[in-house]
């Protein structure tokens, strides 16, 4: 039988957002503790199935994906001490990597989601990324207009220059995708759905359905990789 979120874990999330004190959390910790062992037990099988489609979940271990729940807020105005979410990042150099991935993302009150892509990586990875765009958009837009991903995904997601990006006409027939500083995937996940016995089911069929878009960010950037 498939491990399943349980509403305890979206319950402890949920009134972590209310409640999200130094006095509160101490007192609810055995609530964080079970909540996260679902948590990553879900994690556990969802790597399980998708390392029969995608090699970077092979080897990986739920544990080692989760972040962790105390922020560190001494350079940020929010002084929240903790998040009000769980999330797990699957990549092929582990969760701290800059390399695309895949996220998931629990929260309470229909905020959890899906996503995968590239998010503000350092120029050289950007120019790589803008170069395979310029060269072949054909591709690009045959994956972000698929019927599958446009039902779960919509449009491309990520920051964007409000300019032309250096290097590039302002005509460029892939200028929209050029402007972007990140290009994500992202699939709002409600509650129903993340409690369902369908939620895993869900999870990889979407991971699948947003692959190619994966595959195609992550392939200039293995040349970088590789020239190290």
């Amino acid at each position: 039988m498939s491990v399943t979120i349980e509403k305890n874990t979206l319950e402890f999330l949920t009134d972590l957002a209310a409640n999200n004190t130094r006095e509160w959390f101490p007192e609810n910790k055995k609530r964080y503790e079970h909540a996260r062992k679902n948590y990553i037990s879900f994690l556990d099988e969802l790597l399980g199935e998708m390392q029969h489609f995608e090699p970077a979940a092979q080897g990986q271990q739920g544990k080692d994906l989760v972040f962790r729940i105390y922020r560190d807020v001494r350079f940020s105005n929010d002084k929240r001490p903790y998040k009000d979410h769980f999330g797990a990042y699957i990549t092929e150099a582990g969760r701290k990597s800059i390399l695309p991935g895949y996220y998931l993302h629990l929260a309470g009150n229909n905020n959890s989601f899906l996503a995968s892509g590239l998010w503000m990586p350092p120029s050289n990875y950007l120019k790589a990324v803008r170069q395979e765009i310029d060269y072949n958009l054909d591709e690009l837009e045959s994956i972000i207009e698929a019927p599958a991903f446009k039902e779960r995904f919509g449009e491309l997601q990520g920051e964007k220059l409000k300019t032309t990006p250096k290097g590039y006409d302002k005509e460029n027939p892939a200028i929209e995708y050029l402007r972007h500083k990140s290009w994500n995937a992202v699939m709002p996940l409600p509650d129903k759905i993340v409690l369902s016995k369908e939620f895993l089911d869900v999870v990889l069929e979407s991971f699948k359905t947003v692959k190619p878009l994966y595959n195609f960010l992550i392939a200039p950037l293995h040349e970088i990789e590789e020239e190290k």
